[in-house]
């Protein structure tokens, strides 16, 4: 048990040395217990990466099949000790400090009974770990994930584009320079490709942030305009820039859909429960914090 827990914290962080955060015991330690598995399963489970060492195709593949062989083990020994769950969950960072943070911030239900660990992840990684089931849950702004991830939706959004008066004296300024792509931007590159709205790929924005917080605050400045969800805006002094709509085609409407791997409802079934509650709270906040929202 202790050698296949060993695997799997290796294969979650990807190598030997990051799973042993620099300490050398730590790391000769995973390297002993990771070649008695190699001895026990006759195939090469590792291979030299640099100065450390990475898993093999095989050794993905054991470190997989022993997280779900843990994982239920876990999920039973809870069951029997009536003890409480947890879950992990990923998402962006505008999402989490938004809405899921409050939401998980504010339960109420006795301590130790349910509990929770929030991760920032974005784009491809959350697919891959709902795959790998170091996530329980994980919002993405997409439908369309790879089998057998299913996904339920949240809320529908657009951007609008913020733009301060001291940049452009009116709306119709600001719109010509948006067409022409010569806005000075803050751009959250992270959450928001700018093919996704119709930009160059290549483009080079004046300020690449990464999150839509970072460009939130970048307006504040008023030396740049920023792309920001509908609900999501300056924090105060509204008048003081032009808030434009952007046109179907480039902003959107986004969604935001919390996504599961069903391996994990056969392996926990009191995760089904806690999705349930988790779509149902968090559709209500996202309606709430726009209500003109896009239906």
């Amino acid at each position: 048990m202790d050698r296949l827990r060993a695997l799997v914290e290796v294969g979650s962080f990807g190598s030997i040395v990051r799973a042993a955060e620099g300490d050398p015991t730590r790391q000769s330690q995973y390297s002993r217990q990771i070649k008695e598995l190699e001895d026990f399963f006759r195939v090469p489970l590792a291979e030299r990466q640099g100065k450390g060492l990475r898993l093999t195709v095989a050794g993905k593949e054991l470190a997989r099949i022993s997280r779900f062989f843990l994982l239920g083990l876990s999920n039973f020994q809870g069951g029997c000790l009536a003890e409480g769950q947890s879950y992990a969950i990923g998402a962006g960072a505008t999402f989490t400090a938004v809405f899921l943070l409050p939401l998980l911030a504010g339960n109420r239900e006795p301590r130790g009974r349910v509990r929770f660990r929030m991760e920032t992840v974005v784009g491809d990684d959350v697919e891959r770990r709902l795959h790998d089931l170091t996530l329980d849950f994980g919002v993405v702004t997409r439908a369309a994930l790879s089998r057998p991830l299913q996904t339920r939706t949240l809320g529908r959004w657009r951007l609008r584009l913020w733009v301060p008066r001291k940049l452009c004296r009116t709306a119709l300024e600001a719109k010509r320079l948006w067409a022409s792509r010569t806005l000075s931007l803050a751009w959250p590159l992270r959450e928001l490709a700018p093919s996704e709205v119709g930009w160059p790929p290549d483009s080079e924005p004046d300020l690449g942030c990464e999150t839509f917080l970072e460009a939130q605050r970048a307006l504040a400045g008023q030396g740049l305009a920023a792309l920001l969800p509908d609900f999501l805006g300056p924090e105060r002094d509204r008048e003081q820039y032009h808030a434009l709509d952007l046109a179907e085609a480039e902003g959107g409407p986004f969604e935001y859909q919390l996504a599961w791997n069903p391996r994990l409802l056969r392996l926990n079934p009191h995760a089904g429960r806690r999705r349930d509650h988790l779509v149902e709270r968090l559709a209500a906040a996202v309606a709430l914090a726009h209500p003109e929202a896009v239906r």
